[in-house]
């Protein structure tokens, strides 16, 4: 039923996530020193989700087309977000538009002086945007394509119906083991764009994403540290990025852009020095660009690239 028997590590993890929301549910640890690594590790197990949900938007999972739906529910579980919604703000404006006005997660929005503070609030700012670019997409698919309209309001219905059930049941274990972890999944997974595309060349075939080489952290993302050959190529399977960013990427790309560790990035861009500078170490300069540009394709116009359910 897989089209990848990689894929047999998605399902593990997606397992891993509802054992662990149920196994707190049930035992109720008493003990901080219990509660904490358990629920920081439910945090990234639903960021894993949330990482899933991104590959199989590009590449679905399964041969059937029903099964793929059904995992669509699944994985709108996991991360507390429709999967059908990565199509517009991440499909059809980041991958198109990388970069530019019509990209609605580009970095230079976020201005802070202070690096950190980009980081932490990358998010925030791009939320609105996301939100009415979703918006407005779903009542143009509604009629030009229903099947993908549907899907999407069945992946709400199965999200909220899910979590209006748990929070009548117990508001407080809600809190703790659903919505905490729901959050730092969607922080997560929209700040990796800031990770990976700020102070890089859009214009440039290369350079314009930066990777993060690392065994474990791809061992962990499905190989979503390789994000240049993935904006190259978005429909190739996560298990074949490796090789394929070796043989395309590797000896093309500055070597700054190709960072063995992630952890290390983040400390040098965040903590110390915390300065923000372009991938060649040259000062980074925002530039007024003025708001969104609208990119809702139109109804006729509108492409096939919808995820599973296309």
């Amino acid at each position: 039923m897989l089209r990848y028997k990689a894929d047999i590590r998605t399902l593990l993890f997606v397992a891993t996530y509802f054992g662990l929301v149920a196994f707190l549910w049930i035992w109720r640890p008493a003990d901080l020193f219990i509660i904490i690594p358990l629920v920081v590790l439910t945090c990234f197990f639903s960021f894993f989700g949330a990482v899933i949900t991104h590959n199989t938007i590009h590449h679905p999972m399964f041969n059937s087309r029903f099964l793929n739906r059904v995992m669509q529910v699944v994985l709108t579980l996991t991360y507390g977000h429709p999967v059908s919604s990565f199509v517009p703000g991440h499909n059809l404006s980041h991958h198109k538009h990388t970069q530019t006005r019509r990209d609605v997660m580009r970095t230079s929005k976020v201005r802070f002086k202070w690096n950190l503070l980009n980081g932490l609030f990358f998010m925030f700012v791009m939320g609105p945007a996301i939100m009415r670019a979703d918006t407005a997409y779903m009542k143009t698919m509604r009629k030009s394509k229903p099947a993908w309209f549907r899907q999407m309001v069945l992946e709400l219905g199965a999200l909220y119906g899910a979590l209006g059930i748990l929070l009548v049941l117990d508001w407080r274990a809600f809190l703790l083991y659903v919505f905490l972890p729901h959050r730092f999944a969607g922080w997560g997974i929209i700040t990796m764009n800031l990770l990976q595309h700020d102070g890089c060349d859009e214009t440039s075939a290369y350079n314009n994403s930066r990777n993060f080489v690392g065994k474990f952290v791809n061992w962990c993302t499905f190989n979503n540290g390789y994000h240049t050959i993935h904006h190259m190529k978005a429909s190739l399977h996560w298990s074949l990025l490796p090789a394929a960013h070796a043989e395309r990427v590797a000896p093309h790309i500055h070597p700054a852009l190709d960072q063995k560790s992630m952890l290390a990035y983040i400390w040098r861009m965040f903590i110390w020095p915390a300065k923000r500078l372009m991938y060649d170490g040259s000062p980074f300069i925002l530039k007024d660009e003025g708001p969104d540009e609208d990119w809702i394709p139109k109804p006729e116009t509108t492409p096939d690239d919808l995820g599973a359910i296309a």
